[in-house]
């Protein structure tokens, strides 16, 4: 049994910004309603009601709603118009396709002064004979019927026969009240008859069918096993539905619990790193034809992290980097990603260089060479340096 919970009020009431006092109009069609509830003390400012393609059996908790004008019961399982004389400022009510056939019902709308508009479509009370002179003849507010506008004269008609019709329908709907507990009678046999066949059938799937293919007759009992049916094999799809639905991908940790970034290639794309003095250099061997659209790229204080095609590559630094100084740009020939990364402090010991040492003049070597100083120069060949004679063998 699906009940009126303010959850359900508050989600159909998104136009109202989810203010439930203030709604003026609100529609819970098609939820397999089966009983009104809560509605007339969450939302005394009402208009406009809309309960149609439910399970309502019957109309109660509404005389509190002063201000509602349109009421819509039509496709559920009233079987008589009742509890509506408190609605002062009802307009419109709308009862088709329901199994009213208590036909002298009406009467309890005589109070309601303001009614125009009744639809009675569908119900089997229409099926009396003289049923729209006895209902205009009840009901002199009316303006229209079955959205058939009544005129002065076919008034003027049905008061005249009032008594005589409404013995009529007295003895009819009496009648249709024998047969209605018949029915409700046939129908249980029926559906016990059914749910034994069911039990000896294993698979869930012919069981359902035999459900389906069973005849059955329109009343309210039969509506109520439909929407059970339905509420069923809706529970059973999306049980299939989420069995089928592949595993969770496993949540990756870009992250260590202390806080540091770890290094990572999802999509095992080749890299080349560089560590000179005053910036990183990442070029990374992104597909050549691959839309740039598609590639993301995060620059933070101590890690940079590519995004291609939603796989994650990520590198962590060992110094900190200036993000708004830093560069990428791809190449149009090969498609890989070059980024600069500027550091904040520059390492001196990776900018020192040899000194290449400086060429002497000549005089400086005749002067050395005066002074019987040498500089050697070039490598030493120590293949041919000779062994003292009493040195001994290695052991």
């Amino acid at each position: 049994m699906v009940r009126i919970t303010e959850a359900l009020v508050r989600k159909k009431s998104e136009h109202n910004e989810r203010l439930i006092s203030t709604l003026e109009e609100l529609s819970l069609h098609q939820e397999d309603i089966e009983c009104i509830e809560h509605v007339q003390n969450w939302c005394r400012e009402l208009k406009i009601l809309l309960l149609q393609s439910n399970l309502i059996a019957r109309l109660e908790n509404l005389n509190k709603l002063k201000r509602l004008e349109y009421l819509n019961v039509a496709i559920n399982n009233i079987e008589r118009i009742e509890n509506l004389d408190g609605l002062e400022s009802l307009n419109k009510l709308d009862l088709t396709l329901n199994f009213i056939g208590e036909l002298t019902s009406v009467e309890s709308l005589r109070g309601n002064y303001n009614l125009r508009e009744l639809l009675l479509v569908g119900n089997p009370c229409v099926d009396y004979p003289h049923y729209r002179d006895y209902v205009i003849a009840t009901l002199p507010q009316l303006q229209n019927l079955d959205c058939v506008e009544i005129t002065p004269s076919e008034r003027l008609e049905a008061l005249r026969y009032l008594n005589r019709h409404r013995r009529i329908i007295v003895q009819r709907q009496a009648d249709h009240a024998i047969e209605r507990d018949e029915q409700r009678i046939r129908v249980a046999h029926q559906q016990a008859k059914l749910a034994e066949e069911c039990a000896d059938i294993e698979d869930e799937e012919e069981r359902t069918r035999a459900f389906w293919n069973a005849k059955s007759e329109h009343c309210p009992e039969i509506r109520n096993e439909i929407a059970r049916q339905h509420k069923l094999g809706k529970e059973r799809h999306d049980s299939k539905s989420e069995s089928s639905k592949p595993p969770k991908k496993r949540n990756v940790n870009l992250f260590a619990p202390c806080g540091r970034p770890y290094n990572m290639n999802q999509a095992k794309l080749p890299f080349n790193f560089q560590d000179e003095s005053a910036e990183y250099r990442l070029e990374l061997e992104v597909y050549k034809y691959l839309d740039t659209s598609l590639i993301d790229v995060d620059v933070e204080l101590n890690y940079v992290r590519v995004t291609v095609k939603g796989k994650i590559f990520q590198i962590a630094f060992g110094e900190e980097i200036i993000p708004n100084e830093s560069t990428v740009q791809r190449s149009q020939t090969t498609g890989h990603l070059l980024i600069v990364l500027k550091k904040v402090k520059p390492n001196e010991m990776l900018a020192i260089k040899p000194k290449k040492a400086a060429s002497k003049k000549p005089e400086d070597k005749l002067e050395q060479k005066q002074n019987g100083q040498h500089n050697l120069t070039g490598l030493v060949d120590i293949s041919n340096i000779c062994l003292p004679p009493d040195l001994p063998d290695l052991i």
